[in-house]
Order: C-alpha cells, then structure tokens, then sequence
C-alpha cells in the first residue's frame, strides 16, 4: 500500500506542522514548507523548537518554497500528494482583495500540477473571506476572495467546509504574515476542501447506428442532449437513483395491483397514426427533437465504439420504424424521404405515445398494472425544474366500465401512499420537507395533475412541482368494454425530491461521486460533492426581424446546447422599438453555473460569444 502523503504550504512557525506530526501514522509521509529562508526564522526561538522536532521525527522540511511554483519544487517521481493545507494564506501587509484572489488563483493552479488524482486541497480562511454561505456573515462576492471561483482555475471543486478549529491541533499557533507577532483573526474561519473537477472540454455529439431492419442507419444526437442518450439508468446492474425510486414504485403497487412489465424499445418516434392522436399532439410535436437517420453503408461495428454498442443490441428486436412528417419551422408539414437514403424522425417526448398500442394487444389484461419504463426527451424554456431529458414511468390499468370510478380511486389511494412514504425516507434531512401528493382535477373533469407541494425545498422551488399525469380518456378499439387509466410519472423530479438533489442536472453527472451517495435499493441523504460552485451573468440583446418572428423555445434550446447545459436561467430584461426604423430589440440575461464541474469566468465568457454567433445563424436575429 502506497504511503499517504501530505504536504504544507505557507508555514509560519511550524506550529501546525509540528502538531499535526504528531498524529501521523507509520503510513504517511508529511512535507512542510514555508516561503522564508533559514536565515528569516533564526531569531525566532518558537519556529525553531518546532523545526527541531519535525527533524527528530524525520520530517521533510523545506525553505524559500513558493506555493504559487510548486511543480518547480517536486519532481515529477515526487508528486502526487493526498493532501495539501494552506493555512490563512495573505499577500501581506494591506493587500487588497484582489491581490489575494490573484494568490489563491495561482496557488490552485498550481496544486493541479502535484495533487493526486483524488487528493484534497484544504484552506483555510478567516472569516469572511471565502465568500461562501457558510460565511457568518456573508460578504458581498465582490468584496470576498472568491474561493470558489479562484479554485475553479485551478480545475477544483469546493466538497467540504468547516469550521476551522485551533483545538482539534494541540499545539498550533496562528501566526501572520511572514511569521509577524500579530496573528490573523481565526474565530469564525473555515477549513475549505477542494478536490478535482472533471475536466471541462468540448464535448463534440456523438454518432450512434442502429439498424432497422436488414438496413444500418446513423444518427448524430442533438446538440442540447450530449451525453444523455444510452446511459442505462434503469438497466438492471444500474444503482442509480432514477432505477431505485422506479423499483420501489413498482414493488409497492405490486403488493396491490398483479404486475405486467413492458420492455421499453430505444426512444425514436414509434409509429404514428389517427389512433395515437390524442396522446400524439401539437404540443409534443412542437417540443420535439428532430433528428436526421442516414443510411449507413459501414460495417455493423459501432462508430463511437463501445458506447454505442449497446444502441444496436437494443435494438435487434426494434425491427420497424414508420416515418412521421416533420413539421417546419413556418408550421407546415414537410413529408420526410423514405425509409433509404436520409429520414427525419425524433426522440420519443413521453411513453404516453406507445399507450395505444399497448391497449390495443388482443391479450391485453384487465386489473393488471401495466408498467413501461424509460427516457423521454422534450425541448424546454431553461428553469430549475424543467428538463430536457428525464425518465418517466407510465402505469396502465384497464379494467370494466362498470368499475371505473372504485378501480381508479384504488389506484391514486395506493399511489399518494407511496410517494409520501418515499418522502419521508431520509430523515432527519427529508423529515423537514413538509410535502403532500394531490391529485388536482383539469378543467375537462376527468384526468388529474399528480402535484407535490413542498416547503424548504429549494429557494427556487415556490410552486407546487408537477411530477405525472392521470389520464382516462382513451378507448380502446378491441376491448370497448373496458376503460382504461394512464398514469405518467416524472421520475427523475421524484428522486429529486426523496433525496433532496437540489440541480435535476446532477442525477446526470459523469462524475463516479455521484453514485457513491446511493446503495441498491436503500434511500439515504444525499451529499453534493460540490458546494456553491460559482454563477456568472452575462446579458445580451438583439435585433430581431418580426417577419420571420422569434422563436424563444428554440433561444433557450440553442443556449442549452451552446454552454453545455450549463445557463441555468435566462430573464426576459425589457423589449426596445427604435423610434425612426420600428426595429424591435429584445434584452435577456443568462445565468451560467455549473453543479459538478469547475467553471471559469474565461469559459463562460467564450460561451456567451459563441452563443451570440449561433442565434445570429440560427435564430435570423442581429446582436447588437
């Protein structure tokens, strides 16, 4: 087993290096460092008591160490260390905060060079200065240092804070600036964690293949989607918790209803027709990702390799895929090409569009609970709530028209039982979510919004939260004797509120810390392993030509795909109309912020110059 290695940076006296020493087991190595020479520390009779016991204890030491040029330091044989501390770090004398940002930059850029892949950089700061929540009393962000920020240049994320304690190190002696006699202020301060970010890159949409019938086909996923096609949240060796709250649905209403489990095919369109058209409507068509299916003569072996792999064996058993018509932008339907040469289809914007043929199956049986299972995909305006990409469960009950309203009652009766449990699941943290399912009827009379409401939730959340549907309005053309309900779940918002995951964008993080939170089938608080990750604003304005008219879904669409999902809210500002030309300018602000990944203000500021140039393309607007 490798040895642990710690390092310290900005040593005064070497108090703490000297307390901490003594704590260490046999397995860690501990390096301290300061940025004064020998000669600087000879006069001071408690740095030297301390320096000589780190050499008694073999210690490394070392001196004129600037912890902004650490990679000069280490060799590349001596890196890799598991923690490094930073202690009050401060320009010196009355700095400003600028200064001290610009330390903390180049100090996190330079840990980057020597932390280990999943090492830790603690530092601590007086109170105040981080600029975090956790800061009592906060400070305005442009008067902090702005840890978060700073790290983030450094490819950090900030995963733990807490009080910094002089207690917890017997021994320890604040010191200022350059060892001086007067020390900084430590009632208040914070010890702040920061660990390695994924890296932030470009992420190009990947071709996926999939073979319909005797014929291969490929298709690029859409630019707002990346990274949210294929990731088998629901497959069974899956623990995350989309898969955990669907299983403990459908285990619940079992001890209910007798269950029948539908395999779900990959989310392009099914077939549409007049018998879907109720389910089937403007609104989904219009919220709907297209895509381009080109024939594709390669060999069967996947284009993106191993990720898509799984594409085409799911879908040996989709064998037929019936084109719709695209309708264009100006509304009109566009006939699509046939099933050779190049098709336009899209992905599947809700379960509700396979209900049909479902109920429509010669043996299909009544009192069972139908379950089909899987993601659905439907352009959004940008809110904390909305998504473009989440996994709904869809329950079918059909049962004799002469039982319809005791059958139905059973079956919400069940379900509000449920969903309030899971609810309640991870106290103490859940417990002070004050929460209730309603069912509240529509204004046709018979089908229900499944809403949650919820106090403490989220300071973004103040309305209650629409997680499903109930709907009873289909008939079937086989069985006219039965009627039959449809419940759609949104399951990606109900694990966001069981578990109390603040950021709907977290559930589909790439980051492996995420699952750790989660065991197969147990419900237990959730911790983000990256705290107040810092926002960045940036506004925007345009000329817009009212001819062609202004599309705001496809705005928001293009701004999602643009900043990688990272734009977590974008604000009407105000309209302008030019008093001579009658030119009309629109004004919006976005809000950029990551929640599990390092951002930078560089990065965002390339974001937004790249997204002016797309809804010029895009959009026929002219920035201003």
């Amino acid at each position: 087993m490798a040895p642990r290695r710690l390092l310290l940076v900005g040593e005064g006296n070497f108090s703490f290096a000297a307390a901490l020493s003594e704590t260490l087991d046999q397995n860690t190595r501990l390096t301290a460092t300061c940025l004064q020479l020998p000669a600087e520390l000879a006069r001071d009779p408690v740095a030297q008591e301390n320096l000589q016991c780190l050499r008694e204890r073999g210690i490394d030491v070392r001196f004129g160490v600037d912890c902004t040029q650490l990679s000069d330091v280490f060799e590349l044989h001596d890196r890799e260390f598991d923690q490094i501390y930073f202690n009050f770090p401060h320009c010196g004398r009355k700095a400003g905060v600028a200064k001290n940002r610009e330390l903390l930059a180049k100090f996190f850029q330079s840990c980057a060079d020597i932390l280990a892949e999943e090492g830790e950089v603690h530092v601590a700061l007086c109170r105040g200065q981080g600029g975090t929540p956790e800061d009592k009393p906060q400070r305005e962000w442009h008067n902090s240092w702005q840890v978060v920020a700073m790290a983030a240049l450094g490819g950090l994320i900030l995963s733990d804070v807490y009080p910094f304690s002089c207690k917890a190190v017997p021994g320890y002696k604040c010191t200022g600036y350059r060892s001086q006699d007067k020390s900084f202020h430590v009632e208040g301060a914070l010890n702040h964690v920061f660990t390695r970010s994924l890296p932030f890159e470009d992420a190009q949409p990947r071709i996926f293949r999939i073979k319909l019938g005797n014929q291969w086909f490929s298709f690029r996923e859409p630019e707002a989607l990346l990274g949210k096609l294929n990731r088998g949240f629901l497959e069974a060796p899956s623990c995350h918790p989309i898969k955990t709250i669907n299983e403990k649905l459908i285990d619940e209403l079992g001890k209910a209803f007798p269950l029948k489990r539908l395999k779900c095919s990959f989310p392009l369109l099914p077939q549409v027709g007049a018998s879907v058209l109720p389910f089937w409507n403007c609104d989904f068509l219009s919220a709907a990702f297209w895509i381009s299916l080109h024939e594709d003569n390669s060999n069967s072996e996947s284009l993106t390799g191993g990720a898509s792999q799984d594409v085409e064996d799911f879908l040996v058993s989709f064998s037929e895929l019936s084109l719709p018509k695209n309708p264009g932008r100006d509304g009109k339907d566009e006939a699509c090409e046939g099933i050779c040469g190049q098709a336009k289809v899209c992905l599947r914007p809700s379960l509700l569009v396979h209900v049909q043929d479902i109920i429509e199956v010669p043996d299909f049986l009544s009192g069972s609970l139908h379950i089909l299972s899987g993601p659905v995909f439907q352009k959004c305006h940008i809110l904390p709530f909305t998504m473009p990409a989440f996994h709904e469960t869809l329950f079918i009950l059909g049962f004799n028209k002469n039982l319809k309203d005791g059958c139905l009652q059973s079956l919400l009766d069940h379900l509000k039982g449920i969903v309030d449990s899971l609810l309640t699941q991870t106290s103490p943290e859940i417990s002070k979510l004050s929460s209730s399912v309603e069912f509240v009827l529509q204004s046709n009379g018979k089908d229900y919004m499944i809403c949650v409401k919820t106090d403490n939730f989220s300071p973004d959340c103040t309305e209650d939260l629409i997680i499903g549907s109930v709907t009873t309005s289909a008939t079937s053309i086989i069985h006219k004797d039965r009627c039959f309900v449809f419940v759609s779940m949104n399951l990606d918002l109900l694990a966001m509120l069981v578990w109390c995951i603040s950021d709907w964008r977290m559930l589909w993080t790439f980051d492996n810390r995420f699952l750790k939170n989660f065991l197969p089938g147990k419900i237990e608080p959730f911790k983000s392993h990256s705290l107040y990750p810092p926002c960045y604003v940036h506004d925007i304005s345009f000329w817009i030509d009212e001819k062609k008219g202004f599309d705001e879904l496809e705005f928001h669409t293009v701004a999602r795909a643009v900043s990688q999902d990272t734009v977590t809210s974008i604000q009407f500002l105000s309209r302008y109309q030019h008093p001579k030309t009658q030119q009309v300018s629109l004004c919006y602000r976005l809000t950029y912020q990551t929640c599990d990944k390092a951002l930078t203000q560089q990065q965002v500021a390339s974001m937004q110059s790249q997204f002016r140039a797309e809804i010029q393309q895009r959009l026929y607007v002219t920035p201003r």
